[in-house]
Formats: C-alpha cells, structure tokens, sequence
C-alpha cells in the first residue's frame, strides 16, 4: 500500500520531499505559495473540491498515480 494519495493532508505531503516534488510538479508553486499552508489540513481530494484550486478530476488522477507510485 502506498504511503500517500489523494487522500493525504496537504501539509504530510508537504513535509516528505518526494510528495512535495510530485505535487510541485504538477501545481507549479504550490510548495512556496503562502496560501497553501491554509489548506495543510485538508486532503488533496478535498482542496480539489475548490474552484480556486484549479485541480481537475484529470489532474487530482495524475497526481493520485505519482503520489501512489512512490511506494
């Protein structure tokens, strides 16, 4: 089983640099932005769920699948 999804707070995938880069690699800035800490207790499904997040069913699969790829 993966150690992180869609399902993982932000602020977990925030501090394992893997999933930081996965996640920077899709939303480019996210890991710098000042806003995103608001959302470290949020899953990335959740915070998807948001318009201003600009995360699309599309884009949260892709990220599912890095994020599950690291193992």
């Amino acid at each position: 089983m993966s150690k992180f999804s869609m399902d993982s707070k932000l602020g977990d995938l925030m501090k394992d640099p893997a999933a930081k880069a996965v996640i920077d690699q899709f939303l480019p800035g996210a890991s710098t932005n000042p806003q995103t800490k608001m959302a470290f207790g949020m899953t990335l499904k959740a915070l998807a769920g948001f318009p201003q997040a600009k995360i699309s069913k599309d884009l949260l699969a892709q990220i599912d699948a890095a994020l599950k790829a690291l193992g």
